[in-house]
């Protein structure tokens, strides 16, 4: 497929072309990476040590009690992995009652975090390299320090207020009582400790050794009800992906308890909609995309759950049919608003590799809310997630609050193929701006034709939790005036961390295309 290499937008950055090479939000975890590839390692030796790197030098957005998904393409097939961890065996709706919705922070929010298993699993099925070595990167800047990156220290800059009530959050991640300023050293020794237990005991030590014995020690003191055998029982799992014939290529997105199906949803009805006749910054262009995602979200927040217990198959809203007929209710002179149904923002690094032996990664990673729940183990730098925000106390819903459950998730990594080739790992941190920046980048990249860097710089769209629309401030007033005029309402002015932030890996003939999103601290690199 023929890309354009002009650069219409303002950038900050440009491609990189090599034939190893590691995409992701933070430069440290990007260069722990690329040292992987040049030990000899793989794309998911490279995709292991990058990820562990981040739970140290982005903590604001993911961490040790994080989870994970990951499409992975060997050479020869394509593999999905659901490492999302379920909720304690002893939660029921009775122990969230006299609540409206789930809490934002604290015990009642922490699932069994699915991380670390990841890394085992990953390691141990495509590995080259030991898993020990992934992990060298890491505790070297735990224990030896690291200067903070300036978007990180925004991020962390929020945090001593979000989560004022954990003191043991500030002992861990508030040296001094105050977050790091950019360009300013942090150290911890007790998250290097910890990291060097996970790898010298392959994760024995995490889910069911000492520091599982820590993790559920303090849940029993402070109004946990995480246990030693929910910890023990967490297993990640080994998926197919979805996917969707889409402009000659084929989308893979991983299937519920992720959001991949609204991006699936959202193309098939553009597909109807002949989306790649409008130019990718127009309005009429623009204005499809959005009615897509919202009738995408409309529908698929209704059914996505735990498998288990979900009342309709995923591929059913994918039928053909069925996509046109919702295209055919879509008006191009006219804004619909179907029920809000999108979550909250949080917080999710995201990162994808790929090597000259052809193998690519497509790797998510997320605490949900910045640094998760505030619950911190003590002595230790895990930080658990508060993944359990997922869930809703409707009665009869799906996605009901219940034991020994995974909670509806909005990280997603995304695949493409072409022709039975891979072709572009990509994803687009940020909650559920995620799927909408999945869509975008499909359409700028795959209809478009924009280079994945061009992708990535130009303007993006955002729909909110009420429906209004978001628009950045690249958009001309023209194309602002003409949404408003179709009845679009326009959200006040937005920060740019609510537009996320794209890594993407295009292969080319003879290498890959890898690009970084300037509205992060990322980089590409290769060799």
């Amino acid at each position: 497929m023929s890309l354009s290499w002009t650069f219409p937008y303002p950038s900050q950055r440009m491609p990189i072309f090599a034939r190893n090479v590691v995409a992701t939000s933070q430069p440290l975890a990007a260069q722990a990476g690329l040292q992987m590839l040049a030990r000899g390692g793989n794309a998911v030796d490279a995709a292991i040590a990058t990820a562990i790197t981040l739970t140290v030098v982005e903590p604001t957005s993911n961490g040790i009690g994080s989870d994970a998904f990951a499409i992975i393409w060997d050479g020869k097939e394509l593999y999905g992995l659901n490492g999302s961890g379920r909720s304690p065996g002893a939660w029921n709706p009775s122990r969230f009652s006299g609540r409206a919705r789930m809490p934002e922070l604290g015990w009642d929010t922490v699932t069994v975090p699915g991380a670390v298993d990841v890394w085992i699993s990953l390691s141990r099925r495509f590995g080259k390299l030991p898993f020990v070595d992934l992990f060298e990167p890491a505790i070297r800047y735990a224990a030896d320090g690291f200067l903070v990156s300036p978007i990180t220290a925004v991020k962390w800059s929020a945090a001593p207020e979000l989560y004022v009530d954990y003191p043991d959050f500030a002992t861990a991640f508030l040296p001094g009582g105050r977050a790091p300023l950019a360009g300013e050293a942090f150290r911890f020794q007790a998250m290097a400790d910890t990291l060097k237990g996970i790898a010298e005991t392959f994760g024995e030590s995490f889910y069911r050794g000492q520091l599982a014995e820590k993790i559920t020690s303090y849940a029993a003191k402070t109004g946990g009800a995480i246990t030693l055998n929910d910890l023990a029982e967490h297993r990640s799992e080994w998926v197919k992906p979805l996917s969707q014939e889409w402009q000659g290529v084929t989308l893979h997105e991983l299937p519920p308890n992720c959001q991949g199906l609204h991006v699936l949803i959202a193309l098939g009805i553009l597909e109807h909609l002949a989306i790649a006749q409008y130019p990718v910054d127009s309005a009429d262009g623009i204005h499809l995309q959005i009615e897509a995602m919202k009738m995408a979200f409309s529908l698929a927040r209704q059914q996505i759950a735990d498998p288990g217990w979900m009342k309709a198959q995923p591929t059913s809203l994918l039928d053909r049919s069925f996509l046109e007929e919702r295209a055919r209710s879509i008006q191009m002179d006219r804004a619909q608003f179907p029920a809000p149904a999108t979550p909250p923002d949080g917080g999710t690094v995201y990162l994808t590799a790929a090597d000259q032996g052809g193998m690519m990664v497509s790797y998510i990673q997320s605490n949900y809310q910045g640094f998760g729940s505030g619950i911190v183990i003590p002595g230790t730098g895990i930080s658990l997630q508060n993944r359990g925000r997922g869930f809703t106390l409707e009665k009869g819903h799906p996605n009901c609050v219940a034991g020994g459950k995974r909670p509806y998730h909005t990280i997603i990594p995304g695949f493409v193929m072409k022709e039975g080739a891979p072709l572009m790992g990509f994803g687009v941190m940020g909650a559920h701006m995620q799927a909408q920046g999945h869509v975008q980048m499909m359409v700028r990249i795959i209809a478009g034709h924009q280079n994945p860097q061009c992708a990535a710089d130009a303007p993006r769209w955002y729909i909110t939790e009420d429906s209004l629309l978001a628009l950045e401030k690249a958009f001309s007033p023209s194309i602002r005036e003409e949404l408003q005029r179709r009845g679009h309402i326009l959200a006040p002015e937005t920060p740019t961390s609510v537009f996320g932030g794209a890594q993407l890996i295009y292969r080319l003939q003879d290498g890959y295309c890898a690009a970084s999103d300037p509205r992060k601290d990322g980089q590409a690199v290769g060799f």
